[in-house]
C-alpha cells in the first residue's frame, strides 16, 4: 500500500522530476518507507513506499524491467500474487523480487488488458511502455483505491490523492457546479469522473486507460456488476446459498491475510467486524490485535458501542485496544483529518477512523474492516422499501437523498445552481443499466459501485493511510458480490437487512452482536453542532474566501446558524456540517 504520482508531457517537453517529488512527499504519509523518482524523457513516475510485502529493497518502486520495457507505479495488494507468480515462471518469466508489485507488471506484459480481472485485490496503477511511449492507468474493480487526474497545460498529471495535484500546481480550482449538486444532494458523494474542482477528475473503477504519446486516450471497463439470475439461482434453498456465502467468506478473509508483517481487525461491534474476526480466529490466527474507538456523548446519544467490541474480544480473547477519545480531542484533530481528505466528506466516521487509525499504527500496519457489506447485502433502511416498488427512482431519492431540486434551489446561490436536477438524472440513468431488473437490484447495484467507492471505501483509504496503515475489505471480494448479487433480494432484506449475512455470522460469532439494533460510528458531537465546532464552522462560513466564494444563499445559512440541530438531512446528517465541511476543506487546500 502507497501513494503514486506522475506526469506525462505530450507536446515533447520533458516530465519534471520536481513536480513529480512535489507530489510524492505530499503523500509521504501513505508510504513512509521509501520514495522513489524516475523520469524517461516526456514521462516520469513517483512513489511512496508502506512495506508491507517483500520488506527488501528488491520491491522498491517505480519498479522498472529491462526485460519488458515495462515501469510501474502501484499502489494496493493483489492477494493471489503467488499463483499468479507460479504461473508466470511456467511461461518463461523471472523475477528479481518476491512481492506483488513484479507480478502486476510481468501480467501486464503477458497478459495485456486480460490482467486486471485476473487479480484478486485492491490497486491503482500506472505502466510506461518504453518501447510505444504509451502509458496505462488502471483502477480495481470498487475503487478501493484511488487514483485522481489532472490535465495542466500540454499534459497530465496522476496521483493517489487529490491534495498532492494541488501542491505541483497548475490546476484549475474552479469549483463543478454539477459535482457541487452531487455533494449536496447524495450526501457527499460526487460519482466518477467528477471531484468538486473543475481541474481534477478520477479514473473510474474497473477501468483500464490506454493514454498514447500524443494524449489521446481510450477506456475499457473491465468488470461490470451483474445481477441478472439464473433458474437455478432463482430454485436454490436458502441453505445452500448459506453454506456458499460463508465458504466465500472464508477465502476473502484467509486472502487478506497475505503479508508480510501481521493483521489486525478494525473491530466496531458490529455483525460485519465481529464475522471479519471470528473467521480469522477460525483461520487459527492467534494473538490477533483488534481496535475500538469510542467518543463522548452529546445531546442524549452515546457515543460509543464498546458494549458490543468488548464481547466479541473476550469471546475471541484478543489482544483488544479500546480508545476513547474526550471531545475536547476530536476538535484539536478536525483539521488535520479534513486535510486527509482527498475530497470532502461530511459522514461522522471520519474523525473516528483517523484517530482511531493514529492509535492502530503504532502497534500494527495492516487491519481488515467491515466496510461494503451494508451495500451488497442490503443493510440499510432505504432498501425495504423498494421491494415491489413503482417508482423505484422517487423512493430511492425519497429516502436517500438530502435535497431535492426545489430545496437546493432555497439553499445555493443562483449563480451556482444547476439548471436541471442533475443528481437525480444520473440515478435515473444508472437505474436503466440492464442487468438489474428488481428495484431492490438497482439500489444496491448503484450503492455498492457508485456510493460505496466515493463515501465509505474512500473515508477508509484517506483516514488509514495518513497515517501508513493498510485496510483490507472482504466484503468486497468480487467473487463474495458477485455471489451476492446472484441471491434474490428478499434473501438480504430478511431480518430487517443482511438477513442471509446475519444467519450466516450464527454459525461463527455470538448471537447478541447480531441481534441488536443497527449501529454506526457514533460521534454526536458533530451532528449536533455547539460550542466550539459551532464557531469553527461559523468561522469558516464567515470568512472572506467563504463570502467571495457566495456557493450558499445567506438567508439559508442564517436559517441553520439559528437552530443547527433543527436541520437534519434523511440520513441523520447536519445540513450545517454539510456546507461548512464544504468549505473548511476548500480552505485546507488553499482553494
Amino acid at each position: 500500500m502507497c501513494g503514486i504520482c506522475g506526469e506525462i508531457s505530450f507536446d515533447g517537453s520533458p516530465a519534471s522530476a520536481a513536480r513529480i517529488e512535489t507530489m510524492a512527499d505530499a503523500m509521504a504519509p501513505r508510504g513512509p518507507d521509501g520514495a522513489g523518482v524516475a523520469v524517461y524523457g516526456r514521462v516520469g513516475f513517483g512513489h511512496r513506499r508502506l512495506k508491507i510485502i517483500d520488506l527488501s529493497d528488491a520491491a522498491r518502486q517505480p519498479f522498472v524491467d529491462p526485460a519488458t520495457g515495462l515501469t510501474i507505479a502501484f499502489n494496493g495488494c493483489i492477494y493471489n500474487y503467488p499463483e499468479l507468480r507460479a504461473e508466470l515462471e511456467q511461461r518463461g518469466h523471472r523475477f528479481a523480487s518476491t512481492g506483488d508489485t513484479e507480478v502486476v507488471l510481468k501480467a501486464w506484459a503477458e497478459w495485456g488488458d486480460a490482467a486486471p480481472a485476473r487479480f484478486h485485490g485492491m490497486f491503482a496503477f500506472a505502466i510506461h511502455d518504453r518501447d510505444s511511449g504509451e502509458v496505462v492507468l488502471v483502477r480495481d474493480r470498487f475503487g478501493i483505491k484511488p487514483l485522481y487526474l489532472a490535465e495542466v497545460g500540454r499534459g497530465l498529471r496522476f496521483a493517489s490523492t487529490l491534495p498532492a495535484l494541488l501542491r505541483a500546481g497548475g490546476v484549475n480550482t474552479d469549483i463543478d457546479r454539477v459535482a457541487l449538486h452531487h455533494y449536496l444532494s447524495w450526501h457527499a458523494v460526487v460519482p466518477a469522473p467528477r471531484t468538486i474542482l473543475q481541474g481534477v477528475r478520477k479514473l473510474p473503477a474497473a477501468t483500464i486507460r490506454r493514454i498514447a504519446p500524443d494524449g489521446s486516450s481510450r477506456d475499457q471497463v473491465y468488470w461490470r456488476p451483474d445481477h441478472s439470475r439464473t433458474p437455478e439461482d432463482l430454485n436454490r434453498p436458502e441453505a445452500d446459498w448459506q453454506k456458499m456465502l460463508l465458504a466465500a467468506l472464508r477465502k476473502a478473509v484467509r486472502r487478506r491475510m497475505v503479508a508480510d508483517v501481521p493483521v489486525g481487525v478494525l473491530l466496531s461491534g458490529g455483525v460485519d467486524s465481529s464475522l471479519i474476526t471470528g473467521l480469522l480466529a477460525e483461520e487459527g490466527q492467534t494473538d490477533l490485535a483488534t481496535y475500538s474507538i469510542g467518543f463522548e456523548a452529546a445531546n442524549g446519544e452515546s457515543g460509543d458501542e464498546f458494549t458490543y467490541s468488548d464481547l466479541i474480544a473476550r469471546h475471541y480473547g484478543t489482544d483488544h485496544h479500546k480508545v476513547f477519545i474526550p471531545s475536547e480531542e476530536m476538535r484539536a484533530h478536525l483539521p488535520e483529518t479534513i486535510a486527509a481528505m482527498s475530497e470532502p466528506m461530511v459522514s461522522y466516521d471520519n474523525i473516528g477512523f483517523y484517530l482511531l487509525s493514529r492509535e492502530v499504527s503504532k502497534t500494527i500496519r495492516v487491519v481488515q474492516s467491515g466496510q461494503g457489506a451494508d451495500e451488497v447485502f442490503g443493510g440499510y433502511h432505504w432498501y425495504p422499501p423498494m421491494a415491489g416498488s413503482t417508482d423505484p427512482l422517487g423512493d430511492y431519492a425519497a429516502a436517500f437523498f438530502d435535497r431535492d431540486q426545489a430545496r437546493m434551489a432555497d439553499h445555493v446561490a443562483p449563480e451556482w445552481l444547476c439548471d436541471r436536477d442533475e443528481s437525480l438524472d444520473f440515478v435515473r440513468a444508472h437505474f436503466a443499466l440492464p442487468g438489474a431488473p428488481d428495484p431492490v437490484d438497482k439500489a444496491l447495484r448503484l450503492d455498492t459501485n457508485v456510493m460505496l467507492v466515493d463515501d465509505p471505501v474512500k473515508r477508509v483509504d484517506n483516514m488509514t493511510m495518513a497515517w501508513g496503515l493498510e485496510a483490507r475489505v472482504p466484503f468486497l471480494d468480487h467473487e463474495v458480490v458477485e455471489l451476492a448479487n446472484r441471491m434474490p433480494p428478499e434473501l438480504k432484506l430478511a431480518q430487517g437487512g443482511k438477513g442471509i449475512l446475519k444467519e450466516v455470522a450464527r454459525k461463527v460469532i455470538p448471537a447478541a452482536v447480531i441481534d441488536r439494533p443497527k449501529g454506526y460510528f457514533p460521534v454526536p458531537a458533530l451532528k449536533y453542532l455547539d460550542g466550539p465546532y459551532l464557531a469553527m464552522v461559523r468561522d469558516a462560513l464567515g470568512s472572506q474566501r467563504a463570502r467571495d466564494r457566495g456557493l450558499f444563499r445567506d438567508d439559508y445559512l442564517n436559517r441553520l446558524f439559528a437552530a443547527p440541530a433543527d436541520h437534519i438531512t434523511p440520513l441523520r446528517g447536519s445540513e450545517l456540517w454539510q456546507v461548512g465541511l464544504l468549505e473548511l476543506w476548500l480552505q485546507q487546500q488553499g482553494v
